[in-house]
């Protein structure tokens, strides 16, 4: 007996040792943004606690981390009273209704001195209240209709960034706190990819998406879905009796939102304390800059008058404080109606179906086209024109239709139908096997493809033809003066200078530009050929390969496949491509005009960096990333543009971001710019 004791006794200190480490790993990464171990470490500890907690139940603890993977599915929500109640807030949203807002509180204060305000990004989630009680998490709900919300304490327990348990012992026997559980965008797009090949219903935003993952009876469930949290506020500080204990909180409500900080809850980074209106225009206009940069979904900032005693001062009307107000975002959400359905061809002949809305102000801007994608977009939705819509814009991506307002479809709804021929050229229609996308089959002889063929074939990537435009290639193609990539070169200064807004000057800059692109690499050339999936890393590796046109032109299905990057599909396109008689013309009469440097093999030694991988990221200041990555490729390195288990290498700039991180998570070598122009030298490549 003693011995099993002693035993237990030692288990017990090994549990208690593995979660105090875990939940430091917690606060490190989730509070603090300074992760210090590697995913792999954190998860080797994690499947060792819960390995002991199962073998031994006794060991198990209410605030132990392994109790974040969920537990047995619960029959339904119960109700939770609040103990003070979770407000809501008015919104403003211009300017002028914001500096009416001010003025009404400094009338009410009787000042003119300006206001410290704490001003913070208003998420787009789901307002929650966590009870700790004796420093552990007992309870939490939702906001609900501000008195009474859910009891979501098992799902809320799931989530990676709320500790079970807070941290140090510098706390009140009950604190609540107030704060805004939400799904980051990273999380939302993955969660949606798998219900798509799942053929799933998918979630049309990130707050359905976490309101959705909060009210799971299945607690299972909700770990899954990678929830996140930020604090905003405390709500009851006491004790069991239900005894208010204000000396533990600050006069401050920026200094409130540390102290929960310090007891291990998130709090969000972009926070600040300011001074004045004009300073709260600026975080404003900031936050609304970088909206569509931050990891999780805004819609405005939450500004509050600073001092508590102040907030006590001003009160509150109905269910909203006088002294707080969001001052919101232009939407980026509307309903309108889909007008029609239109078709367009693109480079590669893909038929993208269009919505033509009638338009709507959203985003900032006003909005009359929609991508669809696909004709299975089409039918995920289950779109037909003259339905009304949810059109969503946020900052430059293109508007996209989230979901179709069923309850307002008319009886003149008419089903999308897609086309059987080629609405440009009317050729043949087809669609690859295992594909989504429509195509025409014309390639070069149909006038859209031709355009944007040549467009990709002036881009900066491939031949980088200065001076010739998109709106250029339009006007020379609607002309009838240029019907491929070849006829560019026949093309004399009077031509040119006759077209729209292009003078004798531009012309002959453009004719200079043009004779200067002749003299091009073969990787550049394959490139600018635009053969479907064939981007500027694959051309390289079939120019370093193959190392003539001719080769790669004659080159085997299997043959393709014996190069990086080629797989089964890519070299079903190029074999595609050079089968058809209109392409080979094409690319005749380019090699004709057009001159590069033989690529000579090189042997293993002058390749001592093959079979490594390379990614990087940041800003490299003594060598542009493209001649980086050209440096690297010549020594026979692979260029990755995402890190994996696979990378070698990592080599961090300024503002290195996610790949930086996700590299040292991976234990993967970092170098530095510095680090980088060393290897080269080394190896004789001048950076």
């Amino acid at each position: 007996m003693p011995k099993t004791s002693s035993s237990v006794i030692s288990l017990q200190e090994k549990v208690t040792t593995l979660q105090r480490e875990i939940n430091h790993y917690n606060h490190q990464y989730y509070v603090l943004d300074q992760p210090s171990v590697p995913d792999a470490e954190y998860d080797r500890l994690m499947l060792e606690l819960i390995n002991i907690e199962q073998a031994h139940p006794e060991l198990k603890t209410i605030d132990s981390p392994s109790q974040k993977v969920g537990g047995e599915p619960l029959k339904a929500f119960t109700q939770v009273n609040h103990q003070l109640p979770m407000l809501s807030l008015d919104n403003v949203f211009s300017q002028q209704e914001w500096q009416a807002f001010i003025k009404r509180l400094k009338d009410r204060l009787h000042t003119e001195d300006p206001l410290m305000i704490c001003a913070e990004p208003k998420l787009d989630g789901l307002a929650v209240s966590l009870r700790y009680e004796q420093g552990i998490l007992v309870q939490a709900a939702t906001r609900g209709d501000g008195s009474t919300g859910e009891n979501i304490t098992e799902n809320i327990r799931t989530i990676k960034s709320i500790p079970l348990k807070l941290v140090g012992d510098n706390f009140p026997e009950i604190i609540e706190v107030r704060g805004e559980v939400f799904m980051p965008k990273m999380s939302f797009d993955n969660l949606n990819q798998r219900a798509i090949k799942k053929s799933e219903k998918t979630f049309a935003n990130p707050r359905n998406a976490a309101a959705g993952s909060l009210r799971q009876l299945d607690s299972k469930i909700t770990a899954k879905r990678n929830l996140a949290f930020y604090a905003y506020g405390i709500g009851f500080v006491g004790n069991i009796s239900g005894e208010l204990n204000e000396s533990f909180l600050k006069p401050s409500h920026y200094q409130r939102l540390c102290q929960i900080k310090a007891l291990g809850l998130p709090m969000c980074p972009e926070v600040r304390l300011l001074g004045d209106e004009g300073q709260v225009i600026a975080f404003y206009k900031d936050i609304l800059d970088k909206r569509d940069e931050l990891s999780y979904e805004i819609d405005g900032t939450v500004l509050k008058v600073d001092d508590i005693t102040l907030q006590q001062e001003l009160g509150f009307v109905a269910r909203a404080p006088r002294w707080a107000i969001a001052y919101k975002f232009p939407a980026q959400e509307e309903l309108t109606t889909v007008e029609d359905v239109e078709f367009q061809v693109g480079r590669t002949g893909a038929i993208t179906p269009v919505a033509r809305l009638a338009p709507i102000f959203v985003g900032g801007v006003t909005v009359s086209n929609a991508t669809l994608h696909n004709q299975d977009e089409i039918e995920r939705l289950g779109l037909q024109i003259g339905d009304t819509v949810v059109i969503r814009r946020a900052g430059d991506v293109i508007p996209q239709i989230v979901s179709v307002v069923l309850a307002k479809r008319q009886n003149t709804a008419k089903a999308v139908e897609f086309p059987q021929t080629c609405p440009v050229c009317d050729s043949n229609v087809e669609k690859g096997e295992g594909e989504a996308v429509l195509r025409c089959t014309a390639g070069l002889f149909c006038q859209a493809q031709r355009k944007e063929a040549i467009k990709h074939f002036a881009s900066r990537k491939a031949h980088d033809i200065d001076g010739l435009g998109d709106k250029l290639v339009e006007q020379l193609v609607d002309e009838n003066l240029i019907t491929t990539p070849a006829d560019l070169f026949q093309l004399t200064e009077v031509q040119v200078s006759t077209m729209e807004r292009m003078g004798q000057k531009s012309a002959k800059n453009l004719i200079t530009a043009l004779e200067i692109s002749k003299k091009t690499t073969l990787a550049k050339f394959i490139y600018g050929l635009g053969i479907r999936e064939v981007g500027e890393s694959t051309a390289a590796n079939l120019a370093n390969h193959f190392t003539t046109l001719l080769a790669i032109e004659s080159a085997s299905f299997e043959a393709l496949q014996r190069v990086d990057d080629v797989g089964e599909i890519v070299a079903k396109n190029i074999i595609n491509f050079f089968k058809e008689a209109h392409n080979l013309a094409v690319v005749a009469a380019l090699d004709a005009i057009m001159t590069w440097p033989a690529i000579i093999t090189k042997s293993a030694d002058e390749l001592p960096l093959t079979e490594q991988t390379f990614v990087l990221t940041g800003t490299l200041n003594q060598m542009g990333r493209s001649e980086a990555k050209a440096a690297l490729q010549s020594l026979g390195a692979k260029v990755s543009g995402s890190v994996s288990a696979k990378t070698h290498y990592v080599v961090a700039g300024e503002k290195a971001g996610s790949k930086l991180t996700k590299a040292q998570n991976l234990g993967i070598e970092i170098l530095t710019e510095d680090d980088l122009v060393a290897l080269l030298v080394k190896h004789g490549v001048k950076a």
